[in-house]
């Protein structure tokens, strides 16, 4: 657990370090971009903060290794893999921040990376289907399934960046729910496979926490197409890791057989495909916002003001507020799926169920008065 705390704070402290000489860079190059139709800020505010979370991430992964913890060199094939796809969907991001690129080149750029990453080898072999399973997927299903996913986790926290630390707050309950997964597997049952996901979770963490003491509301800089790509490509890397690595048949006679197994492993849906799971506020709302726009004959890409966080802040929320909502239901999922997987037991359904029962009163009542008053 130490080399994994140094890993956080490295993280979480190069990326705070270097945030505010980057906002002020952009004060002194102009390069502030106007306010858009649908951004919820006044004020023109820098959306470079994609820069010193890439560096944390350098630095954090050039540290781990030389670690104890890591100094197995096929633990860090997977993190190198995924360190190369965040390269080019940052530098693709970083361009965006400066000059808004069409969508579907930045699109082009995710399909690159994801490709990339699975050329070096990090895919799904398997996925464990409860009621079902453990599938085994074999080329070339494996590897357009594992693109899908990338792709999907990437948008899904690009579109959630829309409030003052909403997207950097969300990625971290992510990463904080993933790794506690990964390191029960790995320190508790022995599952070593499970060592890259383990990290790449905690390196995310770091990120966020970092960022978000100048994200946070009133945010002094923004993360940008640089950070939210990069946060989505890391969650997906890590869930692909695992199921890249770990052998569903160990894992089950781990755990005692392929029953538990499969309940066990559902939290590797944790940052992508499953309408309920870890980041599956920003997957519904991706979902969504692509399903809308489609109906009303708009490109799938097109920007609009009708985001779970827009609709929150109709209602009558502040951005606070929004944010923890948004928060509250992340958490939920989120650590309700890693609780289910641990003790998968009708008394863990009910009270993930009676707490999601007691989160929806504010919101119902908020939307009731909203009615009201127009």
């Amino acid at each position: 657990m130490r080399d994994y705390l140094m890993l956080l704070c490295i993280a979480a402290g190069v990326t705070a370090v270097l945030t505010e000489p980057i906002r002020q860079l952009a004060f002194v190059t102009k390069s502030l971009p106007g306010v858009r139709a649908r951004d919820v800020h006044n004020t023109p505010t820098p959306r470079m903060g994609g820069i010193a979370m890439f560096a944390g991430l350098a630095a954090s992964l050039l540290i781990a290794e030389h670690l104890p913890a890591f100094d197995g060199s096929y633990l860090l094939n997977d993190v190198r893999a995924v360190f190369s796809g965040a390269g080019l969907v940052w530098i693709i991001g970083v361009v965006d921040d400066r000059i808004e690129l069409h969508a579907f080149t930045k699109l082009g750029a995710q399909l690159l990376a994801a490709g990339l990453m699975s050329w070096q080898g990090l895919t799904l072999l398997w996925l464990p289907l409860p009621g079902i399973g453990n599938v085994i997927l074999s080329s070339p299903l494996n590897v357009i399934v594992t693109i899908l996913a990338i792709l999907a986790s990437i948008n899904a926290v690009n579109f959630i960046d829309g409030l003052d630390g909403l997207a950097a707050g969300v990625a971290a309950i992510a990463g904080a729910a993933l790794f506690l997964y990964c390191y029960r597997l790995w320190y508790g049952y022995g599952v070593e496979a499970a060592a890259p996901a383990t990290m790449l979770a905690v390196v995310t963490v770091g990120l966020c926490i970092g960022f978000l003491i100048h994200n946070a509301h009133p945010a002094r800089i923004f993360m940008g197409d640089s950070g939210s790509m990069l946060l989505g490509l890391l969650l997906a890397g890590a869930c692909v890791s695992f199921l890249g690595q770990v052998d569903p048949d160990s894992l089950a006679s781990q755990l005692g057989g392929e029953r538990s197994a499969v309940y066990a492993s559902t939290p590797v849906y944790l940052a992508f495909l499953l309408p309920a799971v870890i980041i599956a506020l920003p997957l519904a709302d991706l979902g969504m916002a692509v399903t809308r726009r489609v109906l009303r004959g708009q490109s799938p890409f097109a920007a609009d003001r009708e985001h779970f966080h827009h609709r929150l802040l109709r209602i009558g929320y502040t951005q606070p507020r929004a944010v923890l909502v948004m928060y509250f239901w992340s958490a939920l999922l989120s650590f309700g799926i890693v609780a289910h997987s641990v003790r998968h037991e009708r008394g863990t359904v009910l009270l993930i169920a009676g707490i999601a029962t007691v989160g929806l009163i504010p919101l119902t009542v908020s939307y009731a008065t909203a009615r009201r008053s127009r």
